[in-house]
């Protein structure tokens, strides 16, 4: 395992009510937020199984995969690495953050973030060389790189972190009693409206829904979440670059489903039948 601290960079406004201040004037100190890189097991499909963990100074926040209305969503880079043909994270549920009024998504305190690595030759050893852009926030946000550099070993016994990692992932739609879903979709003058409904009867009432689209450059509103019994409606604007209608499969839409009574993700969303 070897640990590598982050260095902080240009500050960076990422929240209404929240201020800026130069990077000179030392906002914070540079252990706000640490990595670790924890080495795994491998698979049955001969996959590696690892994870990064990111440590956070108390009060501090970093950001899941869509981030919310100003937070900042993370990126990896892997070129750096050897012998690895791909890396696919599992994400953890995350947490919901209303402040300022704006809500954001994200972790505080750790973040144990399971990587599965595909090797390129199985019968070759691998090494990880990655830089990771992500953002981290309390009174102020910060855009951070970290580098990680290390021979990714396979432990004799599987990680206790990293396993429960992934069972803290949000649960397939049959796991969590989601049925009868699909998207209608309409044109708008810059882009389109999405409807998603679906039965959820044992989604809190608290929860929210996030859709997402692979193309980063495409925009996703925030959804607009209604509920009729076990009925649930989610309604969002895609506007990608160009500002206006675009072909769109459903099977990209990734819809998930957050709530502190249970979280689900689903891949692909039908037209209505």
């Amino acid at each position: 395992m070897t640990r590598f601290t982050a260095f902080m960079t240009t500050v960076a406004l990422c929240g209404a009510g929240l201020t800026a201040v130069p990077a000179s004037a030392q906002a914070v100190k540079d252990n706000v937020i640490s990595l670790d890189l924890l080495n795994g097991w491998a698979t049955e499909d001969g996959t590696v199984m690892a994870a990064l963990r990111f440590d956070l100074a108390p009060g501090w926040k970093t950001y899941w995969r869509a981030p919310g209305e100003s937070g900042i969503p993370p990126q990896f880079d892997w070129t750096g690495s050897d012998n690895i043909a791909g890396a696919e994270i599992h994400w953890p549920t995350p947490s919901v953050f209303e402040e300022n009024g704006l809500r954001t998504i994200g972790y505080k305190n750790q973040l144990v973030l399971p990587v599965e690595f595909t090797p390129v030759d199985r019968s070759k050893p691998m090494s990880v060389g990655a830089d990771v852009a992500l953002g981290v926030c309390q009174d102020i946000c910060l855009p951070v790189t970290i580098s990680v550099h290390s021979d990714l070993d396979q432990a004799p016994t599987q990680s206790g972190a990293i396993k429960s990692a992934l069972a803290d992932m949000p649960v397939s739609a049959t796991a969590g009693r989601l049925s009868n879903l699909s998207c209608a979709v309409e044109p708008i003058s810059d882009g389109l409206r999405v409807t998603a409904t679906m039965s959820a009867p044992n989604f809190g009432t608290d929860g929210i829904a996030v859709l997402e689209l692979p193309d980063p450059d495409i925009w996703v509103s925030e959804a607009m979440v209604k509920r009729d019994g076990t009925t649930m409606t989610a309604t969002v604007d895609m506007v990608p670059p160009t500002a206006a209608p675009f072909a769109l499969d459903r099977s990209d839409i990734r819809i998930t489903l957050l709530s502190s009574a249970q979280a689900i993700d689903v891949l692909g969303c039908p037209a209505a039948g």
